[in-house]
């Protein structure tokens, strides 16, 4: 196949700026100056782009320069241009620092009210260039998002079915027994089991929130009985506990968020206790998946640590309610 050979410019970007500045500053002298050239050679590529154009854009004497009528707008798109040039020159820096450009972060609603307030202002700190758009939904429409491009990453729990991503872990997320005050199974000491569970009546997220299937997965060794109130959110499903309608299973992040607006019980689950991973993930195939490691990497060490969670250990053990 023949190839077709562009013709070369008849100007340049160069040629463009000394235009600008000699119509910001109205004088050779200055535009040189401001440009740091000799000015003859301003003049003599000033000269060259005039007669590229086929229009004078300076009409000029011994004592001022004046833009001419035809020049007037010929300079204004001259300056469109420049500022054209300079964004390809930021986008492709940023091709290069992909943390310095923008980013599309997926991530689901169990995780972003709990999470988000902590690693937000770590982010900033740590890429000041980097412009991250977060977009909540569901893990199902995550994964499609992510997997058609229009996500550059995803932060969610990996129990859910993903498809081909590259997963770095951020946290082990322990679910928690959240009861009602003056409910038995809250009274109780010490580590719950599954079978204390057995023919409780548990509250769960209503279909779609992959939090449901890892809850109900548990719940099925204890043969639960599951309500048929469902929530949309955790802060419905902790006010629901709290109202006395049933108990559920409350991830540890959400804890301290939802202990603040709901009075509840909590109790930790004895080994082996049931959790989710909280992970970044992204496309295999993705250009920029060394930037996101390090995205990961600091929103790992800006996860929120719960009282009672030694520094470096996996697991946080609620304390049991006094007796």
């Amino acid at each position: 196949m023949a190839i077709t050979r562009l013709p070369p410019h008849p100007f340049s970007l160069r040629q463009l700026q000394y235009a600008i500045a000699v119509a910001d500053t109205l004088s050779f002298r200055r535009a040189a100056e401001r440009c740091r050239v000799a000015q003859p050679s301003l003049s003599t590529q000033l000269a060259q782009l005039e007669s590229a154009l086929g229009v004078r854009l300076f009409e000029r004497d011994r004592r001022r320069v004046l833009v001419t009528g035809a020049g007037r707008p010929l300079l204004e798109q001259m300056r469109r241009l420049l500022l054209e040039a300079d964004d390809l020159l930021e986008a492709a820096r940023q091709a290069g620092d992909p943390l310095a450009g923008a980013l599309r972060v997926g991530v689901i609603p169990t995780i972003s009210p709990y999470l988000l307030p902590a690693v937000a202002p770590a982010l900033r700190a740590a890429y000041p260039a980097l412009r991250l758009t977060w977009l909540e939904d569901r893990t199902a429409e995550l994964v499609r998002s992510l997997h058609a491009g229009t996500l550059d990453a995803a932060l969610l729990a990996v129990e859910a079915e993903l498809g081909d991503v590259e997963v770095a872990p951020v946290a082990r997320d322990a679910f928690v027994l959240a009861t009602p005050p003056g409910h038995p199974l809250g009274a109780a000491r010490g580590p719950a089991s599954a079978a204390e569970l057995r023919d409780a009546s548990v509250l769960l997220l209503e279909d779609g929130h992959c939090l449901r299937e890892q809850a109900l997965a548990f719940c099925s060794r204890a043969r639960t009985r599951e309500l048929e109130y469902r929530a949309t959110s955790l802060s419905t499903l902790a006010q629901m506990v709290a109202g006395g309608a049933g108990v559920t299973l409350l991830p540890e992040l959400a804890v301290p968020t939802e202990t603040r607006r709901a009075d509840l019980r909590l109790r930790p689950f004895a080994d082996p206790a049931p959790f989710r991973t909280i992970a970044l993930v992204w496309r295999r195939s993705s250009p920029i998946a060394e930037a996101l490691r390090r995205l990961a990497a600091t929103v790992k060490a800006a996860y929120p640590t719960p009282a009672g969670r030694a520094p470096g250990s996996e697991r946080q053990r609620p304390r049991a309610p006094r007796a």
